[in-house]
């Protein structure tokens, strides 16, 4: 909750400002902001749901397989926890090896398959998503075209999904700061 207070105050902080050094009154005070639930929009698509439920089933396959490994590897260490103490040293090196050699494809697999960069689901995810993404912003950007809006606001994150460029002090900013350096 205090996040988003600090958000909005930053927000609102930015935005008195840009309107401020945007220098055309008419503007600042025409100036409509939009908000949108991009969450609700993306659950009425059909085409988001279909990508959800390929990542999901994709998803519980890479958990099965990882869980089967890691009751393979389980089972397999406390049988040679019970049979250790009957093992020759050699056999006890050779076992302790394997189970090494299992462990680190359980892990192997696990970050081929759930990595949080490289990941296949990862990518997956970004594929199937990234059209709907840019669907999405496109329509917001046309919705806020036609309704005149100089921003347009993430209902859920405060975030901007679309501003005017006019509005984007970006640049004189890094000119105040380089002029305060000097």
């Amino acid at each position: 909750m205090f996040k988003k207070l600090i958000l909005l105050f930053a927000f609102t902080a930015v935005f008195s400002l840009t309107l401020k050094s945007a220098g055309d009154k008419s503007s600042a005070q025409g100036a409509t902001i939009g908000v949108v639930d991009v969450e609700t929009v993306v659950k009425e698509m059909p085409e988001a749901l279909e990508a959800d439920k390929q990542i999901k089933v994709i998803g519980q396959k890479y958990q099965d397989t990882l869980l089967a490994m890691q009751n393979d590897l389980e089972t397999r260490y406390k049988a040679y926890e019970k049979q250790k103490v009957m093992m020759p040293a050699d056999a006890q090196a050779k076992e302790e090896e394997a189970l090494k050699a299992m462990q680190n494809t359980f892990l192997q697999y696990r970050e081929e398959k759930f990595g949080q960069q490289n990941g296949e689901l990862m990518k997956l995810q970004q594929k199937l998503l990234e059209p709907i993404r840019r669907k999405v912003k496109e329509a917001i950007e046309k919705v806020a075209k036609e309704e005149k809006m100089n921003f347009v606001l993430d209902k859920a994150s405060s975030s901007i999904l679309f501003s005017e460029d006019k509005f984007d002090i970006t640049y004189k900013v890094l000119d105040k700061i380089k002029r305060n350096k000097e």
